[in-house]
C-alpha cells in the first residue's frame, strides 16, 4: 500500500533573495541528495527584487528544483502574479493561487491560501476574507471520506497556535496571527502547516486532530514557522522534510500518536466543549440541600428548602452515585468529622485534613457523594476553580505555594488535597521533578499534561487515576491500570528533597487529638476568612 515518500523542502519568506536560496538549495542537495519539490511561504518578493527576478524570469537562471509560492501579502508586490487562479512565473516557479488545493501525482494534498487577513469584502488583491477561508473549508469536506490534508500552507501564523505547547520565544501567538487559518487549520487538519512573516522560527508542539477517550483517534498535526531568507540572526528558513501521502498510508501508521502530542490549540476550552448535560428540571433537586452551622460567627447556615440566600436558584444534577457504606466525607452523613471543616460552598466545603502533612493541609470536597473530579457538575467544577485561587492566594500571602492532588483509587468520595510548600523550600521545577523521579523508581508512567486541558477529555467516570496540579497550573497524570500505592503523593511530598517530613507519610501516624484538631480548624477558619470567597 506504501509508496516512496516524498522529499519536501520549506521556506520563509525569501524576500527577493532568489540567489541566496537557491544556492543553499543546491547546498543542501548535494549533502542529502535530491528533493522534490521546494514550497515558499510568506513574502516571496520583497522591495528590491527587480534585478535579481529579471534573471530567472528571462530564463537566464533557473530555480533547482520545482518551487511552489504563495501570492502577495501588500499591495507593492501585486504585481508580480498576474493570474489570481496561479500561474508559471518563472522556469520551475509556479504562483500556487489565491486559494485551493494542489494534488501531484504522488497523492500528496497541498492545501494553500495566499495574503494576509482583511476585515473587509471583498478583499484585496493581497487578502483573503471569511468567504475565501469558508469556499476553500467547503471543497474540501465535502469530499468523501475526507480525514484532512498534507500540507497547509498560508503566510501568516494562525492565531493561538501556541496555546497547550512549547512557547515560540517572545512571540505572543495569543494576539498575532490570524484568526480565520486557526479555523482553517481546525478544519482541514494538515499534518504540517507552513507560516512565515514573523521573521523568526518556530516548531510547535504536535498535536492531536481528537479528543482523548471520546473520538477515534487521528493523525497529529505539526505547525512550523520559519524566520526570513539571509536573517543576520541565522534563524531557520529553510526546513526539510520526507512525507508520505496521506492516502497512500496504513491506517493504523497514520493515527500513531508522537510522546510529545499536546492538545489542539485551537479548541474551545473544557468548560465550553464538555459542558456535562444537566438533567430536566422534574429530575433536578435543590442545590443547598444540605446545612451545618460551624458557628454563628464564622459558620453559614444553610437553608434547606431551597428558598432564600443568594446561591438560592443555583442547581446542582441530581446525585447519581450513592455510597455504598458510611461515607466520611458527604457533609450530611453523621460520619464527617465536622470539627474540621473550614469552609461551606454552595457545592464543595473545605476542610483541614485528619493528619494532615502540616498544620495548613486542606481538603477541598464535594458536598455531595462524587467519587472523583470528572464526574462532578460544571456548577461544583466552577466553585472548586474558586477554592483553588482563594487557597493560591491565601497561600502565597504567608509566603508558599500550593501542590494539589487526586487519587481516585480505593476511594469512593472525591478529595484534592490540597498541601501548601513554603516558597523558600524548592521551586516549582523542583517539586515536578521530585514526582517524576519517584515516579520512575516505582515504574510509574507519570505523563505531564496542558496546562489548559480538561481532565475530563482524559479519563472517563470510573476511570481510576492519579492526578497532580501546581499552582503555576502544570499538571501531571497517571492512569491506574493494576495497582499503586496508596501514599504516593504524601510520600513525595513528605521526601527530603520537599517538605523533609518523611515521618508523616502515612496520615494514621500523625493524627492529632480532637482538641488539638478544633484548634487548628478554628485558627485557618479565621486566618483564611479574607481570602473565603464564600464568606464574601
Amino acid at each position: 500500500m506504501a509508496g516512496k515518500p516524498l522529499r519536501v523542502l520549506a521556506c520563509g519568506d525569501v524576500e527577493g533573495k532568489f540567489d541566496m536560496l537557491f544556492n543553499r538549495v543546491q547546498a543542501v542537495q548535494k549533502k542529502s541528495g535530491e528533493f522534490d519539490l521546494l514550497l515558499c511561504v510568506g513574502n516571496f518578493f520583497g522591495s528590491t527584487s527587480e534585478t535579481e527576478w529579471e534573471e530567472y524570469r528571462t530564463c537566464a537562471k533557473k530555480a533547482p528544483i520545482p518551487t511552489y509560492v504563495l501570492g502577495a501579502n501588500n499591495p507593492e508586490t501585486v504585481h508580480y502574479f498576474p493570474d489570481v487562479n496561479g500561474c508559471e512565473l518563472a522556469e520551475n516557479i509556479t504562483y500556487l493561487g489565491r486559494k485551493g488545493i494542489f494534488s501531484g501525482t504522488s497523492g500528496l494534498q497541498i492545501a494553500y491560501l495566499s495574503g494576509t487577513e482583511s476585515l473587509s469584502e471583498p478583499a484585496p488583491a493581497y487578502s483573503f476574507s471569511s468567504k475565501d477561508v469558508s469556499e476553500l473549508k467547503i471543497s474540501l469536506l465535502s469530499t468523501p471520506k475526507f480525514k484532512g490534508v498534507d500540507i497547509l500552507l498560508t503566510s501568516p501564523w494562525s492565531r493561538g497556535v501556541g496555546n497547550f505547547g512549547n512557547k515560540p520565544g517572545e512571540m505572543d501567538t495569543k494576539r498575532c496571527g490570524s484568526v480565520l487559518i486557526s479555523n482553517l487549520a481546525t478544519s482541514l487538519k494538515p499534518r504540517y502547516h507552513f507560516a512565515a512573516l514573523e521573521k523568526t522560527y518556530y516548531e510547535r508542539l504536535p498535536y492531536r486532530n481528537h479528543v482523548v477517550l471520546q473520538e477515534n483517534a487521528q493523525h497529529v498535526s505539526r505547525f512550523i514557522a520559519l524566520a526570513n531568507v539571509g536573517n543576520t540572526s541565522k534563524k531557520k528558513y529553510l526546513y526539510a522534510f520526507s512525507i508520505l501521502p496521506m492516502r497512500s498510508m496504513d491506517p493504523a501508521e497514520l493515527v500513531k500518536q508522537p510522546q510529545d502530542v499536546t492538545e489542539n490549540p485551537y479548541q474551545k476550552s473544557g468548560k465550553e466543549a464538555h459542558k456535562p448535560k444537566m438533567l430536566s428540571g422534574a429530575e433536578e433537586e435543590p442545590a443547598c440541600q444540605f446545612f451545618f452551622d460551624l458557628s454563628k460567627r464564622h459558620g453559614k447556615k444553610r437553608p434547606s428548602d431551597g428558598k432564600g440566600g443568594q446561591h438560592s436558584q443555583l442547581k446542582q444534577p441530581k446525585k447519581i452515585h450513592q455510597p455504598t457504606g458510611p461515607c466520611w466525607f458527604c457533609l450530611s452523613s453523621p460520619e464527617v468529622e465536622k470539627h474540621l471543616v473550614v469552609s461551606i460552598g454552595t457545592h464543595c466545603y473545605l476542610a483541614l485534613a485528619k493528619g494532615g502533612l502540616s498544620d495548613d493541609h486542606v481538603l477541598i470536597l464535594p458536598v455531595g457523594h462524587y467519587q472523583s473530579v470528572v464526574e462532578l457538575s460544571s456548577e461544583a467544577m466552577e466553585e472548586i476553580d474558586k477554592y483553588k485561587s482563594s487557597l493560591k492566594k491565601f497561600f502565597r500571602s504567608k509566603g508558599k505555594r500550593y501542590v494539589l492532588f487526586e487519587r481516585n483509587y480505593r476511594s469512593q468520595h472525591l478529595q484534592l488535597q490540597v498541601i501548601p510548600v513554603p516558597l523558600s523550600c524548592c521551586a516549582t521545577e523542583d517539586i515536578k521533578e521530585s514526582f517524576i523521579l519517584q515516579a520512575q523508581e516505582q515504574e510509574i508512567e507519570l505523563l505531564e499534561i496542558p496546562e489548559h486541558s480538561d481532565i475530563k477529555q482524559i479519563a472517563q467516570p470510573g476511570t481510576p487515576y492519579f492526578y497532580v496540579e501546581l499552582d503555576t497550573g502544570e499538571k501531571l497524570f497517571h492512569r491506574i491500570k493494576k495497582k499503586f500505592p496508596l501514599q504516593f503523593g504524601r510520600e513525595v511530598l513528605a521526601s527530603e528533597a520537599i517538605l523533609n517530613v518523611p515521618g508523616r507519610a502515612d496520615w494514621q501516624q500523625c493524627t492529632a487529638s480532637r482538641d488539638e484538631a478544633e484548634a487548628a480548624a478554628k485558627a485557618f477558619r479565621e486566618d483564611f476568612q479574607p481570602f473565603d470567597f464564600s464568606e464574601l
